[in-house]
């Protein structure tokens, strides 16, 4: 597998193969996030893509079940190297279930109803997509570049074509400021988009990110652990997915929670009563992850 620079990927593609077919993120302007600041935006040559799918198709064939397309958000690239990339998949692994990828609510928008119902059935089948937060507020501050409004219709777009969605938000991205608005608007926004996944990662504030800048400056105060726990018990009990995998196994969690929304709600708000009351032990802070 050639790749360049760090690779990102969700939990849940640890073991897929994962082909590098953009380098960087498109957006690339979010305050909190440096995991691509060390690149500039580009797509791979199409035909080094696909002699990498037959490079892994001949070392590992019949094992290969999940193929993860990166870099941040590649969702973006044209039609045409999609479905080339998608065919050349289908085709060299016999055993592949599931093709996916990071998306935003910008690039899913560019595509058309018809384009998304194409990729879908030339194999991509899964988008992580990361609002972050559902407070309109915030996501200006945080520079997303989707409001509460695009990402639900990027949502509707993606479930309408068959795409299976992986709603990402992230716990004290608002600060102490807006904790309370940006738990509750993210809420509604994981109602709103309705997607099959959703998950919560915690905020760390990385160095020579605007972020840490703000904060730098007082200008952004990251939320206590309990105080951002209790956005998380907030969040779980006040979404309204139709049926929603909801998980923090994140490694920047405190603490790791799963089940199915709504029918595991009363046993996940339990869990998270418990860590706030201080009777589950916390992931360490030495032991937590970007």
């Amino acid at each position: 597998m050639r790749y360049e620079g760090k690779i990102y990927r969700p939990p849940s593609e640890a073991d897929a193969y994962i082909l590098q077919a953009t380098v960087g993120c498109s957006w690339n302007r979010c305050t909190y996030c440096d995991m691509y600041s060390d690149k500039v935006y580009r797509e791979r040559d199409t035909d080094a893509c696909l002699e990498d799918l037959r490079t892994a198709a001949a070392i590992a064939r019949s094992r290969v079940d999940k193929v993860f397309v990166g870099d941040g958000d590649a969702l973006g690239m044209p039609m045409e190297r999609w479905l080339a990339i998608l065919n050349a998949a289908s085709a060299g692994f016999p055993r592949l279930r599931r093709v996916s990828c990071y998306a935003t609510a910008i690039n899913i928008l560019k595509k058309t109803p018809d384009e998304l119902a194409a990729l879908r059935e030339a194999g991509l089948s899964r988008l992580y997509i990361g609002p972050e937060s559902g407070d309109d507020a915030t996501l200006k501050r945080i520079a997303k570049g989707s409001t509460f409004a695009e990402h639900v219709a990027a949502a509707e777009r993606a479930r309408a074509a068959g795409l299976e969605l992986s709603v990402i938000v992230l716990l004290g991205i608002a600060g102490t400021e807006r904790a309370h608005e940006h738990a509750t608007a993210t809420a509604r926004l994981i109602t709103a988009m309705d997607p099959a996944f959703a998950s919560a990662l915690t905020t760390t504030v990385v160095p020579k990110t605007p972020l840490h800048t703000l904060q730098t400056r007082g200008r952004f105060a990251l939320p206590s652990v309990v105080e951002m726990l209790r956005e998380l018990r907030t969040i779980v009990d006040e979404a309204r997915p139709t049926d929603a995998l909801f998980r923090t196994n994140h490694a920047s969690n405190y603490l790791a929670i799963g089940g199915r929304l709504p029918r595991d709600r009363a046993a996940i708000l339990a869990t998270i009563d418990s860590a706030i009351a201080g009777e589950v032990t916390l992931r360490p802070e030495w032991a937590r992850g970007l």
